[in-house]
């Protein structure tokens, strides 16, 4: 008995004497608190799957979990909102495609939200758009599909995800850059835009590679020209526009963390930090390489130019061709 009482005292000092001198007694630290990944896209889609391919390993660099939440609605308002009505912690974070900062401030002469308002984080994929066809049109590349408008009466036409998406801005762009004038058939989303194309009523649809991969890989889509000044690994036969003698077509749909503007500067260079070793992570990087997106870390200022850069051009594409919200 005496020695049972001797083993638990001893027991009870040799903790208290770690825990004194600070010795961790779990194998792994537990995050603390909660981070949330806002996208404003329903679940099931590319920015959904990227969301949650950075949602483990950044919740590992940060100490904390990270929780996905979307939040669809309003061309980006309904996340934008929700990220500015959060408390400055740098707690929630926006992870935004392209369209929300530098399409939708020159295409809504109201929009609920400022962008000055969000300070940049880091940039975390490019994705390239390419022009798709159904799968049975015989035309190979952009040069045929551009020479099949004269043996169809009233033209091409080309869908879109939406007025003032970025597969509508391509379209406007590829006016500009061939001097070719195709009817827009604007849809609500990408989803149902590439349902129309499956099923042959449009012509085309400029989209991300991450969103129309597996049909091209099915065979029920054939891409034929990518608007990137390089071609994309996963569709190497696939040319540029650049290659095939049209100039200007370069499009990227990137995505990016922004939070709002109040977070402190030594929050957002933490947050940056972990979205470097987030895409550093070599599991992590590759899920995202795999699905036809670029993964790219930015610093704050390079992402902030790269914005400011595109919204120039944007504007001027939207004032030439009278682009006007729906």
């Amino acid at each position: 008995m005496m020695n049972h009482r001797m083993n638990v005292l001893f027991l009870n000092f040799l903790t208290l004497g770690l825990l004194m001198f600070g010795v961790n007694l779990s194998v792994h630290a537990q995050p603390t608190s909660m981070v949330r990944l806002v996208i404003a896209f329903p679940p099931g889609g590319p920015s959904d799957a990227l969301a949650r391919q950075l949602a483990d390993q950044l919740g590992v660099e940060l100490g904390q979990n990270v929780l996905v939440e979307n939040k669809p609605g309003g061309n980006g308002a309904v996340a934008a909102q929700y990220v500015l009505n959060a408390p400055n912690d740098g707690k929630t974070l926006w992870l935004t495609t392209a369209g929300a900062i530098t399409i939708n401030p020159n295409l809504y002469p109201k929009l609920t939200y400022d962008v000055q308002q969000f300070a940049p984080v880091s940039l975390v994929v490019n994705n390239q758009e390419v022009l798709v066809v159904n799968g049975k049109n015989p035309v190979s590349d952009v040069d045929e599909f551009l020479k099949s408008s004269l043996l169809k009466k009233g033209g091409l036409n080309l869908t879109s995800s939406g007025i003032g998406s970025m597969p509508h801005m391509a379209i406007s762009l590829f006016q500009d850059s061939t001097g070719k004038t195709f009817t827009h058939i604007p849809n609500k989303g990408a989803a149902p835009a590439i349902t129309d194309l499956l099923g042959d009523h449009v012509d085309g649809f400029f989209g991300d590679i991450p969103g129309v991969l597996s049909y091209i890989q099915a065979g029920s889509l054939k891409a034929i020209g990518i608007a990137a000044t390089q071609r994309n690994p996963l569709l190497p036969n696939v040319k540029t526009f650049d290659e095939m003698g049209i100039k200007g077509m370069h499009l990227n749909n990137w995505s990016a963390i922004y939070v709002s503007k109040g977070v402190s500067n030594s929050v957002l260079d933490e947050l940056n930090s972990a979205v470097k070793r987030t895409l550093e992570n070599k599991a992590t990087f590759e899920k995202i390489k795999a699905s036809g997106a670029d993964p790219q870390w930015s610093t704050r200022s390079d992402l902030s130019r790269m914005a400011q850069n595109e919204s120039t051009t944007w504007r001027r594409v939207i004032q030439k061709y009278n682009v006007k919200a729906e």
